[in-house]
């Protein structure tokens, strides 16, 4: 098969103008301009690229699309948030799969062919399955005061042996102020190779809990019944913070890292951990907007991701991208589309077979139409893709 586009963008190098792909079976095993090695398809004026990677996502909150509110604060909405889910979704666990079903089916018809999807009940290795998507599901477990983590690291693996999927899976924290300092160390002593994810430095908040034990969320945490007094502060920054548990590490995805310092970031960047950025959730759940010119500049891998429908209007990829623009206009086109592609590809461990268009890789591309007057394809999928302008080609 041989398709032929008046953009191909491989990625790892400039756009081609009137490019072709060759692929043969599940491999691409060739690309290029000008005369194409045999009879092509031609696509017409589209940009034809690497299927995109949303590197975090909640699936499983589908259902609470339009229940929560923005907040000024992020402990606001996470109350607001357990608030919902105390409620219970209308319908059930039914309701809840067909939500996330239709989220999945949506991401892929967006442009998105992988997926680092957080999950606490092990409902979405079927769901993207059912939908073509791969990926990684993170386990996420929590336990601010668990008693017994072994224990708990134990049953989550006996959970994740019951699920028949080919999706990868990985057991993984949720957050500082969510899971104890055993914990921790404790999942990241179990993972072996498995990728690791956390969502850090998210809020104002969390950094005054990790540093004098105070404030709003040590207040939400004693209201929930799950504060203990064995809980010692730990009176720094949430990179050192993972530091000492041992979470920190090789391929670890930092989630948000919104209120990370430019020291900071230099540690993950050394540690050879992954940011992934997802800022129109961080200015939804009254975050702020993430430092996305330092994130880069760091050099830091940085990777993109929605978070949930509870706290972004859609998962769409291409929307996220339109809004690191609005926030950071500074930084390349090129450079956002390398974070919804290869460098979500190699964060959760695909960087082998997706994120790029190169001889070797799978052909998991998409078209995006383009309009003839476009100067610059790079920038214009960045500013905000039209609904319908995006399919699958192989």
């Amino acid at each position: 098969m041989i398709a032929r586009a008046r953009w191909v963008l491989p990625i790892d190098r400039p756009p081609i103008d009137n490019g072709w792909v060759e692929w043969r079976g599940q491999q691409i095993v060739g690309i290029g301009s000008g005369r194409t090695p045999g009879e092509a398809q031609d696509l017409g004026d589209v940009a034809l690229l690497p299927g995109l990677v949303n590197a975090h996502t909640h699936l499983e909150l589908s259902w609470m699309a339009g229940l929560v509110p923005p907040a000024a604060s992020m402990d606001q909405w996470i109350r607001a948030l357990l608030t919902v889910r105390r409620e219970g979704a209308p319908g059930g666990e039914p309701a809840v799969i067909e939500s996330m079903a239709r989220s999945a089916v949506a991401m892929r018809a967006s442009g998105t062919v992988l997926v680092g999807d957080i999950s606490n009940t092990l409902l979405s290795p079927a769901v993207l399955a059912q939908a073509d998507l791969g990926g990684v599901v993170f386990h996420e477990l929590l336990g601010f005061n668990a008693a017994d983590p072994a224990d708990m690291v134990r049953e989550a693996r006996e959970r994740i042996a019951t699920v028949s999927s080919d999706v990868r899976t990985s057991i993984v924290a949720h957050a500082p102020y969510s899971v104890s300092p055993a914990l921790f160390s404790e999942i990241a002593r179990a993972a072996g190779e498995s990728p690791l994810s956390v969502h850090l430095a998210e809020s104002a908040e969390e950094i005054q809990f990790l540093r004098t034990g105070t404030g709003p969320i040590r207040s939400m945490l004693e209201t929930l019944g799950v504060w203990t007094p064995a809980w010692s502060t730990p009176a720094c920054g949430p990179v050192e913070y993972l530091t000492r548990v041992g979470y920190l590490r090789q391929g670890t995805l930092i989630v948000h890292g919104v209120h990370l310092t430019d020291d900071e970031l230099e540690r993950v960047r050394r540690a050879g951990a992954v940011l992934v950025t997802c800022p129109r959730s961080n200015e939804w759940v009254g975050a702020g907007p993430p430092r996305l010119s330092h994130f880069y500049a760091s050099g830091v891998p940085v990777a993109i991701g929605t978070d949930s429908l509870a706290s972004a209007p859609s998962l769409n990829l291409f929307d996220e991208m339109a809004e690191m623009r609005r926030i950071a206009p500074e930084i390349s086109a090129a450079a956002i589309l390398d974070s919804a592609t290869r460098q979500g590809a190699i964060a959760l461990g695909f960087g082998a077979e997706f994120g790029t268009l190169a001889a070797g890789k799978r052909p998991a591309m998409i078209a995006v139409d383009v309009p003839a007057s476009a100067g610059d394809v790079e920038e214009y999928l960045v500013s905000g893709v039209p609904a319908g302008g995006v399919r699958r080609v192989a």
